[in-house]
């Protein structure tokens, strides 16, 4: 069987705190590897304090939060950046449906994320919600410094995939590319070209639909991933090759030879 990684997980959440080794036990058994992501400074400290063989961090601040990015949280994330299981700046961005912090302050807080990711020749893991001319415009202006960029948990169509496509990024889709009403994301993923295709979970958001309403953890990636070979026409055995080659690609870590 291929194994691929869950490049989207957020293992260090309260709600796996009851049974969290046995989660990451059955997530490794399954998958090639996974990255546990940050959305503050201190849960990106939590993610890089899960890592060990088979299991990356991603650290940053998530557009929620961005009034917290000032000089004192960049030098803190430059830190917690620099450590060798960090690979990845993320999950950052903008989030314009919610609307938690103001739009004046998540602008600068992504692009001095963008930048440092820049500095420290990281990829960056983005989150974009209903954001995406704002999107699409600050990234243009970073893109020649990243090595890469992950539109982590996609939620738009395919005119909007298409765009991120063609500014050169990476689409990573979750379990909600499986519910029955999902069609647009499903359209989406059927535009994106295979080499800049991903799969997550988000873990322990969004259960794919044979798990709809429950904890969401690592291994539920192969649900999605079951699906995109649907959507794409492909052997899932081919479509699961190209999801582990396009990972390692992206945060440049290979996980260990199965058959």
């Amino acid at each position: 069987m291929n194994h691929i990684p869950d490049t989207h997980c957020h293992l260090q959440d309260p709600r796996f705190d009851a049974d969290r080794m046995e989660v990451l036990d059955r997530a490794l058994d399954r998958l090639d590897w996974i990255a546990v992501v940050g959305d503050t400074l201190e849960s990106s400290g939590a993610a890089l304090a899960l890592a060990r063989p088979g299991v990356v961090a991603v650290v940053g601040v998530h557009p929620y939060h961005a009034e917290s990015v000032d000089d004192g949280a960049v030098d803190r994330l430059r830190d917690l950046a620099a450590h060798p299981a960090a690979a990845a700046l993320g999950e950052i961005g903008l989030d314009y449906f919610n609307e938690f912090a103001p739009r004046a302050a998540q602008r600068p807080a992504f692009e001095r994320q963008l930048a440092l990711a820049a500095e420290l020749g990281k990829p960056v893991v983005v989150h974009n919600r209903e954001a995406d001319d704002d999107c699409l415009a600050i990234l243009r202006g970073h893109m020649p410094a990243l090595p890469a960029v992950v539109m982590h948990c996609f939620g738009g169509g395919p005119e909007s995939a298409a765009a991120f496509v063609e500014l050169g990024c990476f689409i990573s889709f979750a379990g909600n590319l499986t519910f029955p009403k999902a069609q647009k994301l499903r359209d989406a993923a059927a535009v994106v070209p295979l080499d800049r295709l991903l799969a997550e979970t988000d873990a322990p958001y969004l259960a794919p639909q044979p798990r709809r309403g429950q904890r969401c953890e690592p291994a539920d990636v192969l649900l999605t991933a079951a699906e995109l070979a649907r959507v794409k026409g492909l052997d899932p055995a081919e479509l699961k090759d190209r999801l582990r080659e396009n990972a390692r690609r992206v945060f440049g870590v290979r996980g260990p030879c199965r058959s």
